[in-house]
């Protein structure tokens, strides 16, 4: 297999693959041979057809089965052979086949090199996790008021499923901790993630981001039809969601591929946990600033 590359920009290849020899020669063998046990020839038990026979009259179907085979099997070894990360189907054109060579063009999309360095030691600032007294209080008032109770004591924790009032006060105070302490946490993923794009400048592959684009408008369309919004006023919104949703999908399609990045750099599968996983890593390796 002789290969061609043209890059055409950061994201998209164009990609010349020329395969000559035994291989087209053995496909074509292969599949008039299937064609002669399948067809009925005239004058002719099934599979006892000439070769010669067959060949005239069956020479298209052979030709298009030898390329719906032939096409996908070299261009996958030819995207192999160039270590491509492809994000699309390709584009497949200029197709010539002859008994023993095929040829064809493929342009294809493929994920851009992203050079990331120093995303170890990035600094992290966390405040410790504190629920004041005031914030316990205020959760019993409320509570006090939706049950119409005139003091703040064990009937109202026996009314909650509490034995005491300390008792319901304790589980008052570990909700707001979970609270507070995933509040903390998103926030520094966020803080880490945005000093890490912040680092790199990459084209973003257009496929990425209009499929990326594509389901945040599906989910907002059908938060609004959740709403209650008729579906001829969302059509009419779509374009404007469009445009507004447009800076969130090009960030997250930049996420990706920086996290993916340093996933390939610290051999973490590129599979569903993926972000979480380079997630955990960074703020293990993080320069935490505690106070």
């Amino acid at each position: 297999m002789k290969t061609v590359v043209k890059k055409l920009d950061d994201t998209r290849r164009e990609i010349m693959i020329r395969l000559e020899g035994d291989t087209v020669k053995n496909k074509f063998e292969e599949v008039f041979e299937r064609i002669s046990k399948e067809v009925k020839v005239p004058g002719f038990r099934p599979g006892h057809a000439p070769r010669d026979i067959v060949e005239k009259n069956f020479s298209s179907r052979a030709n298009q089965m030898v390329l719906e085979e032939l096409v996908p099997d070299t261009y996958h070894q030819a995207v192999t052979k160039e270590g491509w990360d492809v994000l699309e189907s390709p584009q497949i054109s200029e197709v010539s086949l002859q008994k023993d060579a095929l040829s064809f063009k493929a342009v294809v999309e493929i994920a851009p090199e992203v050079e990331i360095k120093d995303y170890k030691g990035i600094r992290v600032d966390y405040k410790k996790t504190v629920v004041t007294d005031e914030e316990v209080q205020r959760s019993l008032d409320s509570l006090k008021e939706s049950r119409k109770l005139s003091a703040l004591d064990d009937e109202l924790a026996h009314k909650l499923g509490y034995p005491t009032l300390d008792e319901l006060k304790a589980v008052i105070r570990g909700q707001h901790f979970i609270q507070k302490a995933s509040a903390q946490q998103k926030k520094i993923e966020s803080q880490i993630i945005d000093t890490l794009v912040d680092k790199v400048d990459i084209k973003l592959p257009q496929s990425l981001v209009q499929r990326q684009l594509e389901e945040l408008l599906r989910q907002a369309k059908l938060d609004l039809a959740l709403q209650g919004v008729p579906r001829e006023k969302i059509q009419e919104q779509e374009k404007a969601m469009q445009e507004k949703l447009l800076p969130q999908a090009k960030k997250q399609v930049k996420v990706y591929l920086v996290l993916s990045a340093i996933a390939k750099k610290e051999n973490i599968p590129l599979q569903e946990q993926m972000s979480q996983q380079v997630l955990e890593l960074l703020l293990k390796e993080a320069d935490w600033h505690v106070s």
